[in-house]
């Protein structure tokens, strides 16, 4: 289409929805580098408590995170007990944001549509 003037108008921008990243966007994932981002270093038992996942379960999720480059995970010992503590990267920092960012936008449509019984 163009304007009155003859100047292409922009394309219409995509829907929020399609800048939502799979990777960080699935819930436990989500919960995860939120959670890595408030306590900056994590023990994997706490996440394990807090989102209700089996070791095995989180240790997928870790995993998938790993591969992205979004987490850092650390193993050693605390005592004679073996720990693993995840941390969020930098690139895990701006994904997270961006994320919530797309949700914003989201929730802003929602919020200024009316709904379907007043149109």
């Amino acid at each position: 289409m163009t304007a009155e003037n003859g100047a292409p108008e922009p394309p219409e921008p995509a829907h929020p929805v399609t800048g939502l990243d799979e990777v960080v966007h699935q819930r436990v994932r989500l919960g995860i580098l939120t959670i890595a981002h408030e306590a900056r270093r994590v023990e994997f038992g706490y996440l394990r408590t807090q989102l209700d996942l089996t070791a095995g379960n989180l240790s997928k999720h870790l995993s998938v995170l790993d591969a992205a480059g979004l987490i850092e995970v650390e193993k050693g010992y605390e005592g004679r007990r073996g720990r693993t503590w995840i941390t969020l990267t930098a690139a895990g920092s701006t994904a997270l944001t961006d994320e919530i960012e797309r949700l914003k936008l989201l929730i802003a449509r929602v919020e200024t549509t009316d709904a379907p019984e007043d149109r």
